[in-house]
């Protein structure tokens, strides 16, 4: 009786660290796919922006003098609380230098 009691306790024991170690895994999974879709969802912008100067500059004659301007005329939409785009104008016939970036949140005093 005690072994059959010892023995459904190992077994027990045993299940729980599989289910603690499936579930651990699964966390680290989920945590993979959301950085993936950033990664992707910042490769979309990036070429949406770009996709539209070169649209701007074959239709209008020139580069777009803001990425306002982008925004207003040509639908690009950016969650600035996930992203930040700097926009550089070297002159209206040059492509502007454009770099999009994960915003990253600097805590503040009061939240820390």
């Amino acid at each position: 009786m005690k072994r059959l009691i010892q023995s459904n306790l190992i077994k027990i024991l045993v299940l729980f660290a599989a289910l603690a170690l499936a579930v651990f895994f699964l966390c680290k999974a989920t945590d993979k796919m959301g950085t993936g879709q950033q990664a992707e969802s910042l490769k979309q912008l990036d070429s949406s922006i770009r996709k539209a100067v070169v649209t701007c500059y074959a239709t209008e004659g020139v580069y777009p003098p803001s990425i306002d301007y982008l925004k207003e005329n040509y639908g690009i939409q950016i969650d600035e609380e996930r992203f930040m785009v700097f926009y550089e104008v070297q002159g209206s016939n040059l492509m502007p230098n454009i770099t999009v970036m994960e915003s990253q949140t600097i805590p503040s005093e009061e939240e820390e």
